[in-house]
């Protein structure tokens, strides 16, 4: 019986136990833990160094109040990242092909903004329900659609996260299938297919870096229209 291609991103279990629990907890195992010497090794040092220059990039158009979301921001961005990388290894599961878990990312963090923006400023937070300026008429459409596109901003970013990870891990198995079968037929378009494999392969892991940040990059601007 031919499997589906879209097997791979079935949620795997064993004895009954979902293993996505595992994918989720295998990331902060493989971070170095920060010693008591002064001089840390080169890894923790450049694991340092990408952080704070992240943080601060993502940071910048955040005045002080948005400040205290670096920390989370930056273990997003670096958890993000982990997963997906992970997922393009031989036999293993990406959790974040799965919509309900980048869902449960998105939803909570956006409605974090949103909650901090009506306690904070709720006149400044109503007011992106209607641009300055509009005529009467429109008044009412104009506040549906807002309102339309506020709550469709965490739909938004889980289904970018999804749709993206999901295509180029089809893409992939696709070519790669096509290698194989084309291998014993035609060596020199199987050789060809390989390459062409590879590169996807190059390009996905870029991709894989990319959706991560510009998750939390949205988060941020989200947020900074909240304080």
């Amino acid at each position: 019986m031919t499997l589906s291609f879209f097997d791979q991103f079935m949620s795997p279990t064993l004895l009954g136990i979902p293993l996505i629990a595992v994918a989720l907890a295998l990331p902060w195992t493989l971070f170095p833990s920060a010693t008591r010497r002064w001089l840390n090794n080169r890894l923790l040092t450049l694991q340092g160094w990408f952080i704070s220059r992240f943080t601060q990039q993502l940071l910048l158009p955040l005045n002080s109040a948005g400040h205290k979301w670096a920390v989370l921001f930056a273990s997003l961005m670096i958890f993000l990242i982990t997963l997906n990388m992970l997922g393009l290894l031989p036999y293993t599961f990406t959790p974040t092909t799965q919509l309900s878990l980048n869902m449960a990312f998105a939803v909570p963090l956006w409605l974090a903004t949103v909650i901090i923006g009506m306690r904070n400023q709720p006149t400044h937070a109503l007011g992106h329900l209607l641009p300055e300026g509009t005529p009467t008429a429109l008044i009412p459409i104009l506040i549906i659609i807002e309102t339309i596109s506020l709550f469709i901003r965490p739909l938004a970013l889980g289904v970018r996260l999804t749709a993206n990870l999901t295509a180029g891990h089809l893409l992939i198995q696709l070519i790669a299938t096509a290698a194989f079968v084309l291998l014993p037929l035609m060596p020199s378009v199987a050789v060809l297919t390989a390459t062409l494999l590879l590169l996807l392969t190059l390009l996905e892991i870029a991709v894989a870096m990319i959706q991560a940040y510009v998750f939390v990059l949205l988060l941020s601007l989200y947020l900074q229209e909240n304080i």
